[in-house]
């Protein structure tokens, strides 16, 4: 199945956004009501809370009183720790349950206020954040709920900015405008990308991305590489693999085609199969079909073997290569990357190729392959320039 985060701002809309996925046919999991949920009256979670922090922490009919937990806890960073201890288990639990008892082929949307907050982020295929001008959620949260306005400011306050959650956006749904606007946003969503997201997944199948062409350089994508990158991470956890963001992506201010590509770093190719390939296609990616190589550098010297990933979001295209450590194909990868960045002329003469091949041979294999001179060469230049200056991956 395919799991979605969904998160924003007090009075951003988020519950708006999710109402409207539900309508469509999405598996809702609302973090708040899991989290009464967990510590409802005659619940263990609520008793272990009572043993904690004394009975005071009920109300006459035995609830949990929020107010006065909250006095405790507030400015306390011991007791906080302890409250968590005791709820974030059940949460995650109970949040496991329901997503287990989703059908197979669901989409299922965690709605999660502090998602950024928590640090969640990476265990989603796909994060949706809902965006609304300050201003507006001032409005919002003084009509709709009766908050006075110094009161929606602290609320505002005390969670993340929206710098931080735009960062950790996969998708940004902006909400200044009508109720119908938003709906129409969301329905492009869920028509588009997470239906056909949902369904790679469970097929174990890579998205095409049709045809992907030549950009101008897009200053977001190291942080979308950062996103990708830790989800890996968290697929692979426990393992600490190292992985890095390479090619054209990864090089500022070089204009690329719209393709993240990542090396990860395997011991040996062999344990880059079986469960591990398994993990990378559950976390969204699958691996591509077939032998896969790299061409070696000069030619004529035996195939660099590689593992190749894509990615199931049909909106964010990845090249996922698994290479062993310290072998050619991997060393290549990272020189390569660090001798553009460090190089301003030949950073410069690689772009005004690809702009010549762009125009001449658009298509993926005549471009690949109209390259490998320039590639041989660079590839002298690079081992050249490493050498000068102790160079180390």
């Amino acid at each position: 199945m395919l799991m979605v985060g969904l998160t924003g701002g007090i009075g951003s809309g988020k519950s708006a956004v999710a109402a409207r996925l539900v309508a469509r046919g999405a598996v809702l999991i609302d973090a708040d009501r899991v989290a009464r949920e967990v510590v409802a009256p005659g619940s263990a979670g609520l008793a272990e809370i009572v043993d904690a922090f004394s009975p005071r922490v009920l109300t006459a009919d035995g609830s949990l009183d929020r107010a006065a937990l909250g006095a405790i806890v507030f400015g306390d960073e011991a007791a906080r720790r302890r409250l968590e201890a005791i709820t974030h288990p059940r949460v995650r639990a109970r949040t496991a349950e329901l997503a287990a008892a989703a059908a197979p082929d669901a989409v299922v949307v965690n709605d999660v206020p502090l998602l950024v907050e928590v640090g969640l982020v990476p265990t989603y295929h796909l994060v949706v954040v809902v965006e609304t001008a300050v201003t507006t959620r001032l409005e919002r949260l003084a009509r709709d709920r009766g908050m006075t306005r110094e009161e929606a400011q602290r609320r505002i306050a005390a969670q993340a900015d929206d710098a931080r959650r735009r960062a950790a956006a996969d998708v940004l749904l902006r909400n200044d405008g009508s109720l119908a606007a938003l709906h129409a946003a969301v329905d492009a969503l869920w028509d588009g990308r997470l239906v056909p997201y949902e369904r790679n997944v469970r097929e174990r199948r890579v998205a095409d991305p049709g045809r992907v062409e030549l950009v101008e350089y897009d200053p977001t994508w190291p942080q979308q590489y950062a996103r990708l990158a830790a989800r890996i991470r968290h697929a692979l956890a426990p393992a600490d693999l190292r992985i890095d963001h390479i090619g054209s992506t990864a090089v500022p201010g070089l204009a690329a085609k719209d393709v993240i590509d990542i090396q990860l770093t395997v011991p040996s190719l062999a344990e880059a199969d079986g469960e591990f390939a398994r993990r990378l296609a559950d976390a969204g990616f699958p691996r591509v079909s077939g032998d896969r190589w790299d061409d070696p550098r000069p030619v004529g010297g035996d195939r660099w073997e590689k593992r190749l990933h894509g990615s199931a979001d049909p909106a964010r295209p990845v090249s996922l290569h698994v290479r062993s450590a310290d072998s050619p194909g991997w060393r290549h990868a990272l020189l390569m990357r660090d001798h553009l960045r460090a190089d301003p002329g030949q950073r410069a003469a690689y772009l005004l190729l690809k702009r010549e091949l762009a125009a001449s041979a658009p298509d993926s294999a005549a471009y690949t392959t109209a390259r490998d001179p320039w590639f041989d060469e660079e590839y002298l230049r690079a081992e050249e320039w490493a050498a000068q200056t102790g160079w180390r991956p």
